[in-house]
């Protein structure tokens, strides 16, 4: 999952990054608002994390021009400003949630997961593929009831593909998932994680369509034993 972090406090963004990395996040940090607009217009995300106080064009302003746009991405708040008329603002332009400075990690991330939840249209905690289950709160993977060790872009290739069961999915927007605008990324590293999946789990796991991408198929579109 492809994160836009908008903070232009250095000591938070880097501990921002840094934290939702580890919780299976890719992070993408802009310090300004004309810098997170840019990125926001050019690129696949799948939610956005705005600070309010951003130089060269506020946090707020940011958020009415995406929803003028028509972009529905996920945006949460994040912000200093704690007046009740702060929030009702943020919230009616567009804000899908708000969370006041200082906060704890651990509630943002579950407000994170919340949003990405309901953008999917999950009622459950975790995601459930037949005998695979994931649970991005543990990031935990389970596989028969048996626990699976994923190293992080593993992890995080299978719960893009899970979240999207039945969809095709294109290379770029898979490696967009996986890696940030400074990682550097080898030509084959999306295919090396592929095999290391359908071994891990089985063959047939992950079907991929030539030239076009790769896809987790729903059980009735897996073809027939014969």
């Amino acid at each position: 999952m492809r994160v836009l972090l908008a903070e232009d406090d250095i000591m938070l963004g880097e501990a921002l990054q840094e934290a939702l990395m580890k919780q299976g996040f890719v992070v993408d940090w802009m310090k300004d608002g004309n810098s997170a607009l840019h990125a926001l217009q050019s690129e696949h995300f799948d939610l956005a994390i705005l600070d309010l106080g951003l130089p060269r064009r506020d946090g707020m302003e940011v958020l009415s021009e995406l929803r003028r746009l028509g972009n529905d991405l996920p945006v949460l708040i994040l912000t200093a400003r704690d007046t009740l008329d702060a929030r009702v603002a943020g919230l009616d332009a567009g804000a899908d949630d708000y969370l006041l400075k200082p906060f704890d990690m651990a509630e943002l991330s579950a407000r994170l997961r919340a949003l990405l939840r309901r953008r999917a249209g999950r009622a459950h905690t975790t995601i459930q593929h037949e005998d695979i289950v994931l649970d991005p709160a543990s990031q935990q993977v389970t596989c028969k009831g048996q626990p699976v060790v994923l190293p992080r872009r593993e992890y995080m290739l299978l719960k893009e593909l899970l979240e999207h069961v039945g969809e095709v999915l294109t290379r770029d927007r898979l490696e967009t998932s996986l890696y940030g605008w400074m990682d550097e990324v080898e030509s084959n590293s999306l295919e090396v994680h592929i095999h290391h999946l359908r071994k891990k789990f089985h063959p047939e796991l992950i079907r991929t369509l030539r030239g076009v991408g790769y896809m987790i198929p729903k059980p009735a579109d897996k073809p027939a034993d014969h």
